[in-house]
């Protein structure tokens, strides 16, 4: 989850529930038996592909993260996305992700692994890789195995464990007839026993409380990866990997892995420096690299084999192949001065009037000195590419069901039925060029073997049915409205950015391509969605949402009626105005989420419903507002998982009261589940045929669906600087990074010379500015212009 961080907390207060109950979910339509509802990924990964015959030996990657880890250990609460970066580089896996976010055997470890035995237990056999050894030389050997699963049952609480799914449900490990035969013995049936030992601690880790707590906190002398951890520097922010010599898999190509943390507002400042060799960036920075760098040549964008595209560019697009990510401002800064406003600049700095020549003057100078530097960093930038995905992740609406209105499951579904999503993902993903399709499952994403689009479950969006839900629960238009004094604000503390009741947003965000049109006769989309660059050919399989009346409950009853002249207008119930709280965080990057709210704020106001949005520091967002129940609507965002009937149970599953009075709601932060759901879980999770399963998770999804608690939006956009000459690394998608694949491509062209924090000599402060493709002045060719401008 995006701030990520925030564990279970219990929550002091009454909250009231309205489950599905005997909710019926229908077989999916459109999705025969010969065909596959999870489809394929919307975006491959796009990671420069090449054969290692290909790739240089040596030379240093220096790659820009958001952090220096607190602990080595992944399995420890305060364990973070540069933690897992790392477990990846230097231990072992028994099953990686491929591009389709599915696990797969990781053939440097395993030789086989599977089910032998179902009854009277569930048995998994573990066949080891013959060669797989620590870095001390020691065989990886049952004694790793037991000692994970002692550490992460939770039978021990002098382990300071964050997580123990899986493992809290094995009964014994033993060594098998051999050595490399490990031999796993459940006491309940695990159905996602893949996602266990991903990573495998070594027994010198997990073997005592004190060594799992503290032993590989800042450091892991023991590892078993292409990489090892040489050295952690927290002062100097950065993580070194480097080569481990008793890896015997296929050798690592780079020499060394430098982890640097450096903030994202700083990314382009530090490729530009040359400090950094690849970085995650966001879309403002990834224009400017694009239009640095120019076209991508013939490697398609998206394409994992970095080979030649046979597909023209779409449309507008100003390149053959590779698509940059253009926008406002792609021009450049200080692009676009007219040859008159630069005329009439000339003349004044070499007229008469000497006061007003001198200040021309140095008004000149400065744009002088701007163009060059923007000269400058376009040169640095040019040997950077712009690698793009879709991240294994998603961005959702919460509906904080708890209290208020939209503890009313009907208020709660016309707030989604109010939603235009495909808009939503069209205002985020079209500009940059990535599949805008909105996210269909809350389990899974396009690709993953669980998924399917199961909204269907809820309906797509139909302002008419909105408003005929508001009013069947009570919210009609007009009538008296009575403020009481002190009366809560469901944002909690923080500014308040802007309010629906006004007629411009507050928060000076941009909305593009809005349309406030005839929505009614288009579905209220509010969004004719030209707004960016058409978006690439998408390979999912198109599914028919269900009929209106195929899931009871989901919509008003027949014959309810929207009231006279309600189009628009304020709702309000028993004196008090339909008004939401929508708490956004403040910080850098929020900008897509403040035009994603802004755009939600538009559809609801056409139904009647007013938002109120609140900006909150970044550090407070979850603990003090999401956590913490105090926000009505907001926005975040959940990982996708290979195993949501393990990993995405806490975040569905419904509230209980723990024994001190409090509410227990583990991740749930909308506070609306169902018994049927926690049901099909536990169902799923004992389920060992992978069909069945899939099966059980989508009906799963259905209900979720239907209770309307969040409302998955758009796959978060995955955007990643690298130096062109970098192959096999960039913007993964689904697929688990392969670290010794990762190198500089041959023919010298390997990059910097290795040595962390090593510049690149500057680029002469004498390219002028016409070569940064923006000419500060247009002057006219004279002797008097020479002078002046000398």
């Amino acid at each position: 989850m995006s701030h990520d961080g925030v564990g279970p907390r219990a929550v002091m207060r009454s909250v009231a529930f309205l489950t599905a109950g005997a909710l019926a979910v229908p077989a999916l339509a459109g999705c025969s038996s010969d065909d596959d509802p999870a489809g394929r990924p919307l975006a491959g990964g796009d990671i420069a592909r090449a054969d290692r015959a290909r790739v240089a030996d040596g030379g240093t990657l220096r790659w820009g993260v958001d952090t220096v880890p607190d602990t080595l250990n992944t399995f420890q609460a305060d364990a973070d996305a540069t933690t897992t970066r790392i477990a990846q580089a230097v231990l072992p896996s028994m099953f990686r992700m491929d591009s389709r976010g599915r696990p797969v055997r990781n053939p440097d470890y395993l030789e086989s692994a599977e089910v032998v035995e179902t009854e009277p237990k569930q048995v998994v056999l573990y066949k080891l890789n013959q060669q797989a050894v620590w870095s001390d030389g020691r065989e990886i050997g049952a004694a790793d195995f037991a000692a994970q699963w002692r550490a992460l049952s939770g039978k021990d609480s002098a382990y300071w464990t964050a997580r123990n799914a899986g493992y809290d449900r094995i009964e014994k490990i033993e060594r098998g007839k051999g050595a490399l035969e490990v031999k796993v013995t459940f006491n309940r049936t695990y159905a996602d026993w893949k996602s266990l030992f991903a990573p495998l601690y070594p027994k010198d880790v997990m073997g005592t409380p004190d060594s799992f707590n503290d032993g590989a906190r800042k450091k892991l002398k023991v590892t078993a990866g292409p990489f090892k951890v040489k050295k952690v520097e927290r002062e100097d922010d950065e993580v070194t990997l480097t080569r481990n010599a008793r890896w015997w898999g296929e050798p690592a190509r780079l020499s060394t892995i430098v982890l640097r943390e450096v903030p994202r507002d700083e990314r382009v400042a530090a490729l530009t420096a040359g400090t950094l060799d690849l970085a995650e960036i966001d879309a403002t920075a990834a224009r400017r690299i694009s239009v640095a760098a120019g076209p991508r040549g013939t490697r398609t964008s998206g394409s994992e084999s970095g080979g030649t595209s046979g597909s023209a560019s779409a449309p507008g697009r100003a390149d053959e192949g590779g698509t940059p990510l253009m926008g406002p401002g792609a021009a450049g800064r200080g692009a676009g001065r007219s040859a008159a406003k630069a005329l009439r600049s000339w003349a004044v700095a070499n007229g008469s009037d000497e006061e007003a020549a001198d200040k021309e003057a140095a008004a000149r100078e400065e744009r002088r000195e701007a163009a060059a530097k923007l000269a400058r960093e376009r040169q640095a930038l040019s040997g950077f590419e712009v690698r793009k995905s879709l991240e294994p992740a998603y961005t959702q609406l919460a509906l904080n069901g708890a209290e208020g209105p939209l503890a009313d499951e009907r208020v709660r579904r016309a707030v989604a039925r109010a939603l235009d999503r495909r808009d939503l993902a069209e205002a985020v993903l079209k500009p940059l060029g990535l599949p805008a399709e909105p996210v269909g499952s809350h389990l899974a994403l396009a690709g993953q073997t669980a998924y399917a689009d199961s909204s269907g479950a809820l309906g797509d969006q139909n302002a008419k049915e909105a408003r005929a839900l508001l009013a069947d629960a009570g919210w009609v238009p007009g009538g008296p409205v009575e403020k009481k004094k002190g009366e809560k604000a469901a944002g909690g503390k923080g500014e308040k950015a802007a309010s629906s009741d006004k007629d411009a947003d507050d928060d000076g965000t941009y909305i593009v391509g809005e349309d406030d049109g005839d929505a009614e006769e288009h579905g209220d989309a509010g969004s004719d969605g030209d707004n960016g660059d058409d978006h690439l050919a998408q390979d999912g399989a198109q599914h028919t949402r269900l009929k209106r009346g195929s899931v009871p409950g989901a919509y008003a009853p027949l014959g309810t009626a929207a009231p006279a002249r309600a189009e628009g207008a304020p709702l309000a119930k028993d004196g008090k105005a339909l008004t939401l709280d929508f708490v956004l965080p403040s910080g850098t990057g929020s900008e897509v989420l403040s035009t994603v709210a802004g755009r939600i704020t538009k559809m609801l106001e056409r139904v009647g419903i007013r938002t109120e949005i609140t900006k909150v520091d970044d550090e407070s967002y979850f603990t003090d507002h999401i956590a913490s129940g105090e926000y009505d609507l907001a926005l975040y965002s959940w990982p996708a998982t290979a195993f949501p009937a393990t990993d995405a149970r806490p975040v569905y599953a419904k509230p209980v009261p723990a024994a001190d009075g409090s509410l227990n709601i583990e991740q749930n932060y909308t506070r609306v589940g169902t018994d049927q759901v926690d049901q099909l879980f536990d169902q799923a999770l004992a389920t060992l045929d992978d069909a069945k399963r899939a099966g059980l998770i989508r009906k799963a999804d259905a209900r979720i669906w239907a209770a309307a608690g969040s409302i998955p939006l758009y796959q978060r956009p995955q955007l990643t600087a690298a130096r062109k000459d970098l192959a096999n690394v960039g913007a993964f998608g689904f697929r688990t990074p392969v670290y010794e694949d990762m190198g500089y491509l041959k023919k010298g062209a390997r990059g910097p010379a290795g040595t962390p924090g090593e510049k690149p000599a500057e680029p002469p402060a004498s390219v002028s500015a016409s070569e940064s493709g923006s000419d500060p002045d247009f002057a006219p060719s004279s002797d008097a212009d020479s002078d002046a401008e000398s």
